[in-house]
Order: C-alpha cells, then structure tokens, then sequence
C-alpha cells in the first residue's frame, strides 16, 4: 500500500440548514484512503456516514445542506475549492459511486445499456458503438450472464442483485481511483450479499482502486476493510485497521456494536443491546455525544468532549474513559447488560 494518501478528509463540516435549526450532519471528520485499500465507514442510521460520502462527491443538495468548513483532498486539489465544472470532470471519472438502492439509482425509461454506455461516452469521448462494446465487456466482468442480451434491457427486467451489478458495471466503467460504495448490500439477500461482496474484492485486485465501503453491518467490514472509521453522532470515534478493532475494541459504542452481534461460540442467554438511538442532531447533548446511551459516562463526559487520540500507535479512539474500559473487558464483565437511557 502506497504511504501517500489518495483521500484526505481534514475536518470536514457539513451543515443542513432547515427551518427547526442547523443540523450539524457531518462535524469535524477526519480520516485518509490509500491506494489499494478498502476504508470501512460504519456505524448506525444517523450517524452521518452517507453525507460523508456526498460530500466527498460534492452532491449535497444545496439548499438546505452546505460544507461548512475543512478539506477534502484528492490528488493535491481539495475539492471543496473546486467548481461545478472542475467536479464533473472527477465524478464519474476518478471518483465513482455506488448508491444505497439500485432501483431507484438507475433510470427506468433507458436501457441498462444506455446509461453504462452515457458515462463511458461523457468521461471518455469515445463513440457509442465503441462505448457500447465497453458497456458489455464491464456487464460481463461483473458477472451478468448473456450481456449482449442484458445490455438492451430495463431496470425492471433484472433482479436485484443483477441491478447492483450494473451500478457496479456503470461504476467502474471509466476506471476510477476511488470507488464510493453506499450500502452497496442493503436489500439484497445473504447469498447474493456474498457474491457482491466477493466481486467488490475481486475487482479491487484487478483495477487497483480503492474503496470507501459504508455499512452498518460490522460482518461487511470485516469482509473487505483493510482500516475502519467508526462513526456516532457526526464524528469519528473510533479509527484504526479491521484486526485491531474486531480484536481490541477501544471505545464503547464500538464495543456495544461488537456485543449485539450473535456469536455461536458463546451461551448467552440475552444479547447486549446499545440503549436508545443516536440523538437528534438538532439536540446533540453537551460533553461527549454517546453520553446519553453510554453506561460508562461520568463527569467530564457530560461537560467536556473528547478528542480523538491515539489511544495506541495506529489506534485512535474519542472517549474520555477508554482506559476504564480495557479494565472491564480485562475482567469479562457486561457494560451494556439491562441498562437504560440516561435522561
């Protein structure tokens, strides 16, 4: 893996400005990708992983959202300085995304074909027959079968693992550096799940892109991350590889995501389950912003926030009480057992 990074997001600020206030989506973000690798973005509904992702893309919808402040560095130019026209040369092109739901990201009035063969023939400038050959070969890499049958087809004609393959197919046509892929498994069935994912892997090797995986699901991020950012409330609070976190996490809400999965391995009669949901932006508590759901959560984390430290080297966590945690996790206790919400 190259040691220069090709992403650089340097406190990123996204804000949504509505009528009941300003909605800090996005609030001081940080984290690289490397060429070559997979960078996991996870955390629950509300966390602000998505924005990230648009935001990288220059695709908030302003108004009501605008980026407010920090940087966004790729190849030298922070793209957060650049214009419309500077950014729809990169879209598409260099940096490519793949939606939360297939369905409703491709066109149903044109022909898968169609819109694999438009990006190929905007960010490339080559013909439409040269163009639709393209749009073939990239159905056929993503394993859909019979693609100069599938080329001619509409949206409604294919099953939902076989659309994610086209956004995949219309993603990668133009060979991007950076491939943003949002939820990229959401509705899809396990075993379809799988074959995606694999897939993903696979065309990582062979294009030699890197990946910004967003997920909620810790089983996708341990599938593919090489590194993973763990998100809560706007922030990253959590930061280090995939072995490290699933090893050793360090901050509580990690450790609460950890613990809500089923493991076979253990005779747990109730599994641990995070209290509550992740506030209202609107409403964010002061202090640490997990501390309304947090059963470690004294002093300090109710007045001050945290910084995101190295907790380790490679290992950066936000939480005021990490050591406290390492003491629990040390003796086998459960933090989250029948605990509820601070008011």
């Amino acid at each position: 893996m190259s040691k220069e990074a090709l992403v650089e997001v340097k406190n990123l600020q996204t804000y949504f400005y509505t009528e009941e206030g300003v909605v800090k989506a996005v609030d001081g973000v940080d984290y690289e990708i490397y060429p070559g690798e997979t960078l996991g973005i996870v955390g629950e509904s509300g966390c602000g992983k998505s924005v990230t992702s648009l935001s990288i893309m220059r695709l908030v919808e302003s108004p009501p959202g605008k980026i407010e402040g920090g940087e966004i560095n790729f190849q030298g130019k922070d793209l957060t300085k650049l214009s419309e026209k500077e950014m729809r040369k990169i879209r598409g092109n260099d940096i490519s995304m793949i939606f939360q739901e297939p369905m409703t990201s491709l066109n149903p009035v044109y022909t898968v074909g169609d819109q694999i063969i438009e990006a190929i023939m905007l960010h490339k400038g080559v013909k439409r027959k040269e163009a639709r050959q393209q749009a073939i070969e990239m159905l056929q890499k993503v394993g859909i079968p019979l693609p100069e049958q599938r080329v001619d087809e509409y949206p409604h004609q294919l099953s939902g693992g076989m659309r994610q393959r086209v956004m995949i197919a219309m993603a990668l046509s133009c060979d991007p550096q950076l491939l943003i892929a949002d939820e990229p498994t959401t509705a899809l069935d396990v075993t379809i799940q799988a074959q995606i994912l694999e897939l993903m892997n696979s065309l990582k090797e062979s294009y030699g892109m890197a990946i910004m995986m967003i997920t909620h699901d810790l089983g996708v991020i341990a599938e593919v991350s090489d590194r993973v950012a763990v998100m809560y409330a706007g922030k990253v609070v959590e930061y280090t590889d995939v072995d490290s976190l699933f090893e050793d996490p360090k901050h509580p809400y990690t450790w609460g995501l950890m613990n809500s999965i089923p493991k076979l391995d253990k005779d747990v009669e109730r599994l641990e389950a995070i209290p509550g949901s992740v506030p209202s932006p609107l409403n964010f508590p002061e202090g640490c912003k997990f501390n309304t759901r947090c059963p470690l959560a004294e002093g300090k984390c109710f007045t001050d926030e945290p910084e995101l430290i190295d907790a380790e080297a490679g290992h950066k966590v936000r939480c005021w009480r990490y050591k406290d945690l390492e003491e629990i996790k040390a003796r086998g206790e459960r933090i989250y057992a029948d605990q509820g919400v601070k008011e």
